[in-house]
């Protein structure tokens, strides 16, 4: 009986077979590249917005707090978008027949909502809550980058579930005094620039926020030196209600024994064990987002 297959077949069969791997491998790859990339995650795009809003200016130019547009970031899983009567309490005064605040008019004189494009935009199946961790020291530079040199506001981190995992397997290097949670230049201690912590009395049986009863400074306080802590919890450590500053609030020294730290590890480490943070197995666990 005549051969039906050349010899050759044998070569080109397992040469099909591993052309047909790489493939798979090529595709595979060129998928993950595709789902880390800014075309799927939008890092870095910034939106076309109907107004062309600039955080530079309003937060390093002018020196507007976090909270003075973003009221719940404190108490609630939302930010908060500004509503226009937030705009105009400004806008009112100043540059009042500027083209590029038209909209803002509009929206003042309609009663209709300003239609921002959301920049952070996480999946409608993750449940992200601002609130704890602002409160538990994590900076809004932290996800949001340096927002305060931002002309255009756009996403500065992929927000992806590997992203945060990271953060969730190790918090150490993003905790920080809730005192230094909206300063976007805050960089951890150093041994150039040491920051002292002290954990004040009295606070275990008070409503007060477990990382507020820590207070940090950044100057050496010496043997003599006591916290400083806020006695009436209403105010909290970030107030935003009009004139009712942490300043009104009544203080009260508490003594304290400072601890020095040079990096961020040792910061890390303290605060997580005084703020009450959970291990990192517990808050990698899919039950942190996953109800």
């Amino acid at each position: 009986m005549a051969q039906v297959f050349d010899r050759s077949s044998n070569a080109l069969a397992r040469m099909s077979l591993v052309l047909t791997g790489l493939i798979v491998i090529a595709v595979g790859v060129a998928l993950n590249s595709l789902q880390r990339s800014p075309w799927v995650t939008r890092q870095g795009q910034r939106p076309d917005q109907p107004v062309p809003f600039s955080h530079k200016h309003h937060v390093e130019g002018l020196g507007l707090q976090c909270q003075y547009c973003h009221t719940s970031v404190e108490k609630s899983s939302y930010a908060g978008i500004p509503p226009t009567k937030t705009c105009m309490n400004c806008h009112s005064q100043i540059w009042t027949d500027a083209q590029l605040l038209q909209p803002v008019r509009d929206s003042w004189a309609t009663g209709e909502s300003i239609q921002w494009i959301k920049v952070h935009d996480l999946p409608d199946y993750v449940y992200f809550n601002h609130e704890i961790h602002v409160n538990k020291g994590i900076g809004c530079a932290s996800c949001h980058g340096r927002v305060d040199e931002m002309p255009l506001m756009y996403e500065e981190n992929s927000l992806q579930m590997e992203w945060c995992l990271n953060c969730h397997r190790n918090p150490v290097k993003n905790l920080r005094p809730t005192s230094e949670i909206y300063n976007m230049a805050w960089e951890g201690p150093s041994t150039d620039k040491p920051v002292w912590c002290a954990v004040t009395k009295n606070t275990e049986h008070t409503d007060v926020p477990t990382a507020q009863s820590v207070s940090c400074v950044t100057k050496d306080p010496g043997n003599t030196q006591v916290a400083m802590l806020q006695a009436d919890e209403r105010f909290g450590p970030h107030p935003v209600d009009g004139a009712k500053t942490a300043s009104d609030a009544p203080v009260m020294a508490l003594p304290a024994s400072y601890q020095k730290f040079e990096s961020q590890t040792e910061l890390g480490n303290f605060l997580m064990d005084k703020y009450h943070i959970r291990t990192a197995n517990e808050l990698s666990s899919c039950e942190v987002c996953h109800r």
